[in-house]
């Protein structure tokens, strides 16, 4: 396993980040993303907006290299899962950032083909639209915070 050290200094955090995702099996991810989907959208689960996803598998990738993850509701808990999404939902850090921020209008991302919906379009659309309605500022701070220095990073 090479790390992604350079000659010229030491990596980028996405660097460092993209390196240990591909090399970490997902029951030592879950323990970290799992509470931290559920707890972010403890409000929405709660009222039933993310119904549509029981039993249905979807993958967010993010295709510079960086995670790739698929995600399942069970019990009206968000869950990772080892079986392919129905649908998959890709694109750049860059691009998923400015459809969580609001930076840009996520149509615009969508018919740029910035994002890209793949396999079953219904429940890749209504991820799309679900993302896009997320209130931010009922997260933590730090996560707001994370999000604000990671689209900054990514810039």
């Amino acid at each position: 396993m090479r790390f992604p050290f350079t000659p010229s200094g030491p990596p980028s955090p996405l660097a460092v980040f993209r390196h240990i995702d591909a090399h970490a099996p997902l029951p030592l991810k879950r323990p970290f993303l799992e509470p931290l989907m559920n707890r972010l959208l403890a409000e929405p689960l709660a009222a039933g907006e993310f119904e549509p996803l029981q039993g249905r598998h979807l993958t967010l990738d993010l295709a510079d290299g960086a995670p790739r993850f698929t995600v399942t509701l069970q019990a009206n808990r968000l869950r990772l899962s080892e079986r392919p999404g129905e649908a998959c939902i890709r694109g750049g850090w860059r691009e998923f950032l400015q459809l969580l921020g609001r930076e840009q209008d996520p149509d615009t991302l969508f018919f740029q083909r910035r994002l890209l919906v793949e396999g079953d379009t219904e429940l890749g659309l209504w991820v799309k639209n679900l993302l896009d309605g997320l209130d931010q500022s009922r997260w933590p701070g730090p996560v707001r915070e994370g999000l604000r220095l990671l689209a900054y990073a990514t810039r």
